[in-house]
This record gives C-alpha cells, structure tokens and sequence, in this order.
C-alpha cells in the first residue's frame, strides 16, 4: 500500500467536500436543522457532505468499511475502515461560526494509516499517513516544545448531554484554569488536535467523545511527535471515550489534576 499517494488522493476528495461546505454556509437556512438529542443536531449539509465522501471515499478502497458520524453507511471492512466526520463543529457552522472542519481516518485493523483534518474556512489541510510525518498545506509540523503548563494553552470541550460528569469537570475546569497560560474551547475537537499537532495548542483534553471525532486528529497528533492517552493515561482513548492529547512535556501534570476528578 502506497499510503502517501492514497493520502494525496484522500487529501483532494476532502478538498471537493470542503467546497461543498462552504459554498452551502452562504445560504445556509436553519429552520432546516434537525436535532438527534439533546442539543445534538445535524443539518442536511452534514448528511450530503458524508454521503459525497463516502461515495468518493468507497471508490479509492471498495473493499474498506465506513464509521460515520450520521450512519448514512455503517459497513465493517475486513482489513480497512474508514471513520468519518462530515462536519465537526455542525453547531459553529449552523451559527455562523467560522470553525469547523471534515475529518478523515483510515484504520488498517486497529491501527491508523492516514489522517486527515480540513479547517474550511482557513483553508487549512492537516494530513499524516504511515511512515511519513504530519503536515500543515505541505509544510512539516510538530508539537510544541514547551514544558512549563502554567505557560501553556490549552483546549477543551464542554458537556451539551450526559451531564452527570458536569460538578468534577467544572471543577478540573476551574484548576487546569489557574494552572495555565489560558483555555481555549474552539468547538471542533478535530481542530483542537489538529492545533497541537502543530504546536498552536500545548495539550488538548475532553470526554464523551466519539470516535469520528478524534480518529484522525489524534493520529496528526502522533505523527508529530504528540501523545495521546486517556484519562487515567492508558491508550485505549476512543474505547472509555476520554482524550488527552500534548506535547508530550505537559503530559505528566495535566494527567495528576485530572485524575483527582476522574
């Protein structure tokens, strides 16, 4: 398997379905949304957008499986499988806010090969694929090489549903808020991890996440040297849904506040 050339192919679909995105943010109506749960929603856009990648997507490895944010296909490849999210960040872009992104990862088993993470409107392609580094529009990118946390920016998430964890967050929310430089909660997790890929962000942490959420960013932060655990530092981030991704130097520290909510 040739898995740059595959990425280059992958890197150009994700392109096209980017145009959509954007073209359709113009005249978007929101009266047209639909809500999955509890502030959980997904517009046409979101569904049109992964039906164009899956059909794309399907001509380049007919044989691979689909994991998909909107179940428009849900198939299980016997070697391969792709895990997909049309739109992250369905509510910036159903309001208007510029950042979202279309994330792609291509598993071998249980191992990422490809990941690609597209931040529309900045027209920004982070990529990676395996045995190659990670990217930024054809430019290398590693993490940060900061070690101190109080000089750190960080990343998170807010619950919108299952708030049950919502009373030791905020507490973790309110320590890891006097411990760093600043927190940032951008709205894509995609995103956020593809900013510590490049070193934008320091570490990057949330939970209740799904897999189409994070597949792909998780790799780019690997790929540029990154590290990726859950909360209690095991690897097994997309199976207990918990993510904590950094620098590798921050790691540590972030990890012994977490555990005293977690």
């Amino acid at each position: 398997m040739d898995y740059e050339l595959l990425c280059t192919k992958i890197i150009a679909i994700t392109r096209l379905t980017g145009n959509f995105i954007r073209k359709e943010a113009m005249a978007f109506d929101a009266n047209k949304i639909e809500y999955k749960g509890l502030n959980d929603m997904v517009s046409y856009v979101d569904k049109n957008a992964e039906k164009q990648l899956v059909r794309n997507l399907s001509k380049l490895l007919p044989e691979a499986g689909f994991i998909t944010e909107e179940e428009t296909v849900n198939t299980y490849g016997k070697d391969f499988t792709w895990i997909i999210d049309p739109l992250d960040g369905t509510t910036n872009f159903i309001h208007g806010i510029p950042t979202y992104s279309v994330s792609i990862a291509l598993y071998e088993g249980n191992l990422p090969v490809i990941g690609v993470v597209y931040e529309i409107n900045r027209g920004e392609m982070f990529y990676t694929y395996k045995g190659g580094p990670a990217f930024l529009n054809n430019k290398e990118i590693r993490v940060s090489n900061n070690s101190n946390l109080s000089q750190s920016l960080l990343a998170t998430g807010f619950p919108y549903y299952q708030f049950d964890k919502q009373p030791q967050y905020m507490q973790l929310f309110t320590e890891m808020m006097q411990k760093c430089h600043g927190l940032r909660r951008i709205g894509s997790a995609a995103v956020d991890l593809a900013y510590v890929a490049c070193g934008r962000f320091d570490a990057y942490f949330e939970y209740n996440l799904n897999s189409y959420d994070v597949a792909a960013g998780a790799y780019l932060v690997q790929q540029a040297g990154g590290i990726i655990s859950n909360f209690a530092g095991g690897d097994e981030f997309i199976e207990t849904r918990e993510l904590l991704a950094s620098n590798g130097k921050v790691t540590d520290e972030i990890l012994q506040t977490i555990k005293k909510y977690f």
